[in-house]
């Protein structure tokens, strides 16, 4: 039980890599506080992870409003009395050229994938200072690194998630908060197949990309979950500030 006693919050844990995630900490041994927009989806992750004898407590909230923010992490301790974990997953995107991303659409993606993660940070530190430390998780991506066009504003924001990622580390270090970035690569999530639905032909989007991976396949959100699993545990006590990439093999092939 590598989360024995601990209390875990994960965004985005209504489904793909946020309800495998949420379900191996769970798992392992922690109480863990389910957070998503979609109130029907969030609760059947934790109905998963009840039936299978662990604790757990939706809230419904969008991450990019502080006092959404500090609603769920105040949840957390309420419920559980404090809290160890944090993981920012929560995320969108749009695939649109930058001439034809409106305004809105582009805050848009800047307040779920960039400004929620400043907040999680933000908020949730005064708690995990009380327990002594603390482990946070951010959702990058290997656009962080490698991006293409048509998905500007998603490309900034997972360079932005992964520069926050060092600042926050750097930071809070003294205060023994470990802060580190996973960068998955081609994950199959629901979110990936209504992306691959929105640029073309699913099927065909989805077997092209496969081909792109020098593994052969996608990623499951189960084997980013067990990446989050160690980061989250005493097993990564000497990582903070890095960006853990687990794409595959893609960009192995494009440095």
């Amino acid at each position: 039980m590598r989360l024995d006693g601990k209390v875990a919050i994960v965004t985005g844990a209504g489904s793909g890599i946020g309800r495998a995630t949420a379900t191996l900490f769970a798992a392992e041994g922690a109480s863990v506080v389910v957070v998503d927009l979609n109130a029907e989806a969030g609760a059947a992750s934790v109905r998963t992870i009840e039936a299978a004898g662990g604790k757990a407590r939706f809230v419904r909230a969008d991450v990019s409003r502080g006092e959404d923010v500090r609603g769920f992490i105040a949840a957390a301790v309420e419920a559980f009395g404090g809290l160890d974990v944090l993981f920012n997953n929560a995320g969108t995107a749009i695939f649109k050229t930058l001439q034809e991303t409106s305004e809105e659409e582009w805050d848009r993606v800047v307040a779920v994938n960039l400004r929620s993660v400043y907040l999680g940070i933000k908020y949730a530190t005064p708690e995990m200072r009380k327990r002594g430390g603390g482990s946070i998780i951010n959702t990058a991506s290997v656009h962080g690194f490698a991006t293409a066009p048509g998905v500007g504003a998603y490309g900034a924001t997972k360079h932005g998630v992964i520069g926050l990622t060092k600042a926050a580390a750097l930071e809070l270090a003294p205060d023994k908060i470990r802060v580190n970035a996973i960068c998955p690569g081609a994950i199959e999530t629901p979110l990936m197949r209504a992306n691959l639905r929105a640029v073309g032909d699913e099927a065909e989007e989805f077997r092209k990309i496969s081909t792109t991976e020098p593994i052969g396949r996608v990623g499951r959100p189960e084997e980013i979950a067990q990446m989050a699993l160690w980061l989250a545990s005493d097993d990564s006590s000497f990582a903070t500030g890095a960006p853990f990439i687990v794409d595959g093999g893609y960009l192995a092939r494009l440095a």
